[in-house]
């Protein structure tokens, strides 16, 4: 693979994380009509979603801190409580425990864990449906359209104002669920997840932070599960610099994407991907017969 081809990646990557038109979908319609060969491409791929997690870092750095500091202060809440339990046993004294959930980022934590769960099991037990989707048209494109209904739908859902205290851990696992099913290439992950935010009733630019947050998780799991191959997988140096430099474009790009889709969720501009997505899909369909 050389720079060029990388970078290209890495731009795609970017644009297609954040902007809901499936990056796993463009990424396997593009190896497959340019016959992209990655060569160590697990490592690869893992670079190319590192960069996009850089870009949610910077935009979100100041929730994600917050969300830290808050968790370290659950812990410490916990043990506080433990302590509570034996001196109300030991002295017999009637001390109230402390709220471990007493916020709204505090809540959120337990969101994020409590969809990573389903994502984490749909995406060990589809490991393998999933790569053999990516190498075929067909697949992407199928799921380019079903990206297009949703992002259609979640334009016509009416404006709600859920925030973390007002969503039930039913709707946290429902989240998670879409996340794990939109491994699938074609169908987005920040499409699929903001849409089905939406019809539960958050507040939009809350859905699009839940999103994009809830990928952070995601892809780490994902590249702890991988790092034993990745490791087995001979590269040379000069590989890792082109392999950097898509990371780095898909960081930049990933930025930009992120604004600008706070942007369209506000202003309910889903249609226009929608359309695209239509398009992509049936381009894609298309390639695979006249491909072969």
């Amino acid at each position: 693979m050389s720079i060029i081809q990388s970078l290209l990646l890495g731009i795609v990557q970017g644009i297609t994380e954040f902007l809901p038109v499936s990056s796993s979908g463009h990424l396997a319609i593009l190896q497959n009509i340019f016959h992209i060969e990655t060569n160590g491409s697990m490592l690869f791929d893992i670079m190319l979603h590192i960069g996009t997690l850089i870009a949610v870092f910077i935009v979100y750095y100041k929730d994600i801190w917050r969300m830290i500091l808050e968790t370290f202060r659950m812990i410490g809440t916990v043990f506080a409580n433990i302590r509570i339990f034996f001196l109300n046993r030991i002295h017999k004294t009637a001390f109230h425990y402390k709220k471990i959930i007493n916020n709204n980022y505090r809540k959120f934590v337990i969101l994020i864990l409590v969809s990573t769960v389903p994502t984490g099991i749909i995406g060990i037990l589809g490991k393998d449906l999933v790569e053999m989707a990516s190498g075929t048209l067909l697949i992407p494109g199928i799921c380019l359209w079903i990206t297009g209904v949703l992002l259609m739908i979640a334009d016509l859902t009416p404006d709600s104002r859920k925030m973390p205290r007002q969503v039930t851990y039913r709707e946290g696992l429902l989240i998670g669920i879409a996340q794990g099913l939109a491994t699938l290439p074609g169908l987005s992950r920040s499409g699929t997840t903001i849409a089905v935010c939406l019809m539960l009733g958050l507040e939009r630019k809350f859905a699009v932070k839940y999103s994009f947050i809830l990928s952070i998780p995601a892809v780490l799991g994902a590249a702890v599960l991988e790092i034993g191959d990745v490791i087995a997988e001979p590269m040379a140096m000069s590989e890792f610099g082109i392999y950097a430099a898509g990371m780095a474009a898909a960081a930049v790009v990933g930025y930009v994407c992120i604004k600008t889709m706070l942007v369209a969720v506000k202003n309910k501009k889903f249609s226009y991907f929608s359309y695209y997505c239509f398009a992509a899909g049936a381009l894609a369909v298309a390639g695979r017969f006249f491909m072969g």
